[in-house]
């Protein structure tokens, strides 16, 4: 792998989402030395055969696989991502949003979750309570100061790899769960899954996307049945068994 470039993959099915999702990666700084792909996967059967592709499409050691209604606020992300992954090579992958242990009942937000996110739906309503955009501009993240958490499970928001590690697109079909699996599949590996404790999200989450349970609930009992050793299970105790 290249180890001085970062890729970005991302499946998309709304040309104005894409656009503005690029727009946003096209405003970071760029480390020296780095270089920056992105992959746009219009025609993926899965969100983990889509995911498959692009990895196997490109040679970055870092991979940032997003959604395309996520957009990058932390101009420094690429700076912060090298940062976290140079302060131990046990850290496997980087999730915005993380949970500390496998809830019973399989869903995410069932678990005590880390980390942050905003939701676009806050700078409509409540414009207020958002800090002034030009802090964005110049917020950089602080390894000592901050911290990481470790965590079981990351949301698929945004899942940041230095290692290639195959999406489970013959157990998952669809675009639910991909993250849960995906976060098992590292911690079975031995490698760490962290959250980076910001100051401030890194990204806006432009959320109009209603989710089906139906498909959803599917791939949770399929979980469920694969996994169902891990329940209740920290990230340091997944790797355990493992």
């Amino acid at each position: 792998m290249n180890d001085k470039k970062f890729a970005f993959i991302i499946c998309t099915n709304n040309e104005v989402l894409i656009n503005e999702c690029l727009t946003y990666i096209s405003l970071l700084y760029i480390p020296e030395g780095y270089t920056v792909d992105t992959l746009t996967i219009t025609d993926a059967k899965s969100i983990t055969s889509g995911y498959n592709e692009g990895m196997s499409a490109s040679d970055a050691k870092y991979k940032i696989y997003m959604h395309q209604d996520v957009f990058i606020l932390n101009k420094y992300m690429l700076y912060d991502i090298i940062d976290i992954f140079n302060s131990d090579s046990s850290i496997g992958m980087i999730g915005m949003v993380g949970y500390k242990t496998i809830a019973p009942t399989g869903k995410m937000w069932d678990a005590e979750r880390c980390g942050t996110t905003k939701l676009y739906g806050s700078l409509r309503n409540y414009p207020n309570s958002f800090y002034r955009f030009e802090e964005y501009l110049s917020y950089r993240f602080d390894l000592v100061n901050d911290g990481l958490t470790d965590v079981a499970i990351i949301d698929g928001l945004m899942m940041i790899t230095s290692q290639d590690i195959p999406w489970d697109e013959d157990t998952l079909k669809g675009w639910d769960f991909y993250d849960a699996f995906q976060s098992i599949r590292f911690l079975e590996k031995s490698y760490r899954i962290v959250v980076p404790n910001q100051i401030f999200p890194w990204f806006i989450h432009d959320d109009g996307y209603i989710l089906s349970m139906w498909d959803y609930n599917k791939n949770r009992k399929i979980f469920l049945e694969k996994y169902r050793k891990y329940v209740g299970l920290d990230a340091k105790k997944i790797r355990a068994l493992s």
